[in-house]
């Protein structure tokens, strides 16, 4: 797309205005994807204009799967239309391809699946507004334009996008419980995340839904208004709970029974960054989850609580 730029200031600003969208969105798709400025390539927002210029910009298509790469797998997509799909990312699924990352991704499958993507996030995250960590299954949104990534990306921003997950924890909370702690990573261990007076501003709510049979392990909903690296873990944690499974936060024992992080992103709501229309999606249980909840806690319990309106209300309630 091609504009002619009658005004004086920085591209980031001037763009932002054609666009209608955030700035600090636009200064993501310059600094990703970069456009023209009379024909030469510009990555830098900051840029001075001085009112004759003429910008050009490419929303270009996501290139094709690693051709290394079987995707022999498929992923259950709960909601999907031109501008969007959400899908139930399975457990030990990696969202985007990163150096570190050997195995294929979500973003693989979806590329070979022929979906198309946005690309304001750059190569290597087609498409992924938001992330969730390789243990943790759930509902995960994709866009599949710039403009509809760039609207649920400031919807996650201004929390008028958000999620309810499903936690299995090693000890029950004596009572349902707001935390609102700072998270900063771990000075003793990169690998972690900690409570820390430096960090960055995280608040969650942990709703009690049901106790095991032993009464010794519970299910619980949680409610995030921030979304800080591994913050579930982290204020469970600073209560002295631990999800089952969690070696790197809980104990490395459980392993041995559990094979991953039980944790996963049971609802998602947004409005639809098109319409405008509000949208919820729930994203069924995987199976190792399902088991744990089949053998240790009472099924009355689970199919009352295991609900949405239920779950959501709670929240209203005290939060």
């Amino acid at each position: 797309m091609k504009i002619k730029n009658d005004e004086a200031g920085r591209l980031d600003a001037i763009l932002s205005k054609h666009l209608q969208e955030p700035r600090n969105q636009v200064e993501k798709l310059i600094k990703n994807i970069g456009v023209l400025v009379d024909g030469a390539l510009v990555k830098k927002g900051s840029k001075k204009l001085e009112g004759d210029e003429v910008i050009e910009y490419e929303f270009v298509k996501a290139q094709k799967a690693k051709e290394s790469y079987e995707v022999d797998f498929e992923v259950e997509i709960l909601y999907e239309d031109e501008h969007l799909l959400v899908v139930n990312k399975p457990p030990f699924l990696t969202v985007h391809p990163a150096p570190s990352v050997k195995e294929v991704t979500l973003v693989d499958w979806l590329i070979k699946k022929g979906v198309s993507l946005s690309t304001i996030s750059g190569e290597e995250r087609h498409g992924i507004v938001h992330r969730i960590d390789k243990e943790t299954s759930g509902a995960l949104v994709v866009a599949k334009s710039n403009e509809a990534h760039l609207k649920l990306s400031t919807q996650l921003e201004d929390k008028s996008m958000g999620r309810y997950y499903l936690a299995l924890v090693d000890l029950p909370l004596k009572q349902d419980e707001i935390v609102e702690k700072p998270i900063g990573r771990n000075a003793s261990n990169r690998l972690k995340m900690a409570v820390v007076a430096t960090g960055r501003y995280a608040k969650s709510a942990f709703s009690k839904l049901c106790l095991s049979k032993d009464e010794k392990a519970e299910l619980l909903s949680v409610k995030l208004f921030t979304g800080r690296t591994h913050q579930i873990r982290v204020h469970l944690n600073s209560l002295s709970r631990h999800i089952l499974g969690d070696s790197l936060y809980g104990f490395k024992s459980q392993n041995s029974k559990i094979s991953r992080v039980m944790l996963h992103a049971y609802i998602i709501y947004f409005q639809h960054p098109i319409t405008g229309k509000k949208m919820q999606v729930t994203a069924p249980l995987f199976e190792d989850f399902k088991e744990i909840l089949e053998k240790h806690f009472q099924k009355d319990c689970i199919d009352e609580k295991l609900n949405e309106n239920f779950i959501i209300s709670h929240f209203n309630s005290f939060c």
